[in-house]
Parts: structure tokens; sequence; C-alpha cells
């Protein structure tokens, strides 16, 4: 499938793309793997070019894995560190954003706390008649595009190594498990999934799973279930993601304890009977061992995806930022 035809200037939401879409990043990032997997892991199709991460909360997967992304693009690349910036003399995040586009800029990788703040950057960045993308690494309890894709990434890819697309995934059952309401990557795998034809299931308790999210995919021709019990989102499930608990997120007491949710909602071996027998497991991480899911169960190369889907980060966000760019593939 030719790249020609990608039109997105801003990766903001998942919301609205296309099955085209979906392709194209996974068919894009299928190539960079093979890239990764060479002995020289690097490529100039960006070369010249600027990627600043503006990261106005803590990261460690994302923001390394963009910066990696950038660099085996052969991209030059700004970090910015809230602590350590202007923002602590009083400057407004635009003014931030309007400092690094003053320093060459191409493409601004934006992670905030707070819903909306990337999509408003791009809006200020087109109103002005800059050219510079904006690609949302997390806001908020809104989307987290990257991580979606990833996830979506990792398993077509487990499904077909060869020709990973989203058609694979039509008929599976999929079951997301966890802190719902505060997961901005659950947000994003719901849209993506869902365009997939998959049988989408989110389980949860009731104060971290409301009943609008039974809403979301209405939309869509595929079906999506809310439980407030695990069994029914696990039975014959071909892929489990479970989620963290985002207490940091958490302005309320919405859990007794962290021992009753794990013994209601954690994965462990016996609650994977319901499964189908080959079933996978995914977490965006990070994990807290032992809540969401048992040590060992994370451990296990047989069952967990989780070391996947790390690796599958770098070579989707060199597609992001490949297709963003315009850049082109010298081989």
């Amino acid at each position: 499938m030719s790249t020609n035809s990608w039109t997105r200037h801003h990766i903001l939401s998942l919301a609205e793309f296309t099955t085209t879409e979906y392709n194209i990043i996974l068919q894009t990032a299928g190539s960079f793997q093979e890239v990764l997997g060479r002995r020289t892991k690097k490529v100039p199709a960006l070369q010249g070019q600027v990627v600043a991460n503006l990261f106005f909360e803590p990261s460690t997967r994302t923001r390394n894995s963009f910066e990696l992304a950038a660099k085996r693009l052969s991209a030059d690349t700004l970090n910015f560190a809230p602590g350590t910036s202007s923002l602590t003399k009083g400057e407004t995040i635009l003014d931030t954003a309007m400092t690094y586009l003053a320093m060459g800029t191409d493409m601004m990788v934006i992670r905030h706390r707070d819903s909306g703040v990337p999509a408003a950057i791009a809006s200020a960045m087109d109103r002005n008649g800059h050219r510079v993308r904006v690609l949302n690494a997390g806001d908020g309890q809104h989307e987290h595009p990257s991580q979606g894709l990833l996830d979506l990434f990792t398993i077509c890819k487990l499904l077909n190594s060869t020709e990973p697309r989203i058609e694979l995934l039509e008929g599976k059952k999929i079951a997301i498990v966890g802190d719902i309401l505060h997961s901005r990557v659950a947000r994003s795998n719901i849209w993506s999934l869902t365009a997939s034809g998959a049988e989408l299931h989110l389980a949860g308790p009731p104060s971290l799973l409301p009943k609008y999210f039974a809403e979301l995919g209405n939309n869509r021709p595929s079906k999506l279930f809310v439980h407030w019990n695990i069994e029914p989102a696990l039975e014959k499930a071909d892929f489990v993601m479970t989620l963290r608990l985002q207490k940091e997120r958490m302005n309320q007491h919405l859990l007794p304890s962290l021992r009753e949710y794990h013994q209601l909602f954690g994965i462990t071996r016996d609650r994977l009977k319901f499964c189908q027998p080959g079933v996978k497991i995914l977490h965006p991480g990070p994990v807290n061992r032992g809540v969401e899911i048992s040590s060992d169960l994370m451990d296990d190369p047989e069952l967990s995806l989780i070391s996947q889907q790390v690796t599958s980060g770098i070579a989707v966000r060199m597609a992001l930022l490949y297709l963003l760019g315009g850049g082109k593939i010298d081989n």
C-alpha cells in the first residue's frame, strides 16, 4: 500500500481514522521493524528535520520511544523537561511551543496531563499558518493514539507477521480490564479495535467503568460490551489487555483496597482458563505487579506480549513520524 494516500497533518485522536489509514501505519511500521532488525538501524528518511518532544508530565516508555524513533529516522531531537523550563518563570504552554517553533521544529510530540492541550497547540499553529505537525503523546483522560496503534500493530503482527492489517482482527474477542475511567489508552484502543471489526469487551468495577463507555461504539459496525464482572469479558477471549490503576488521577476513594481489586479483577492463570487456549496478554505499562496482573504471568513469554509492545512502539512511532514528515526510505 502506497503512503502517498496519507493526508493527515496531525495525529491527535483515533476517533476518525479510516481503515486505509490504519493499514498504512501497520504496513509502514512493518517495514521499519525490518529496518530495526538490521545491523545498521538508521535510515535518512527525516534527515534535516527537527522533532521536539514536549512532555509536560513524566514518561519513560513513550518519551524514550519517540526520541529513539526520531533518531533512527536521522532527525534531530529537542527534549523538553518542565521542571527546568521557563514554565517555572510563568511562561505559557503556547509560548513554550512557539519557542520551539522558532528553533526550527518540524514536528512536536506533546504529552500533557490536561485533555486537549495537543489539539489546542495544533489549532494555534494552523491558525497562524505554521506548517509544524503535532502528534498527541497522551493528553489527560482523552487519548493516547500512538499507544493504541502500537497495541494494534503488536496484535496484527502476531496474527500475520508478514502482512499486518486491521482486517485480521475481525471476529476476534478482545477484553480490556481495569481502570478504564482514567485510561487514555483504553479510549484510543476502543476506536482502533472497534474499527477492526473485533468484539470488544470492557470490564472493571462500576467506579472505574461508567455506563457511558457502552455508547462509544454505537457508530461502529462492531460490538462493544461493558461488564462489571470479569468472567463474561474473559470468556473465550483471544486477547486480554489489562490496565494500570492510575492512583495519581484518583481524587476520590474509588476502590476499597488494591488487594480486593486484584481478587476481583486481577489477571491470573486461573482466570485465563475462561479464555481461548491460545490467549495472549497485553499491558501498556507501567505495571503494578500483583495488582492488575500476577507477576509470574507478566514474565511468561508464552502468554505475555508486554515486551513486544515496547519493541513495537519504536517501529510504530517511526512510522508516525515518517508519515507526518513526508520522508522517504533509502534502502
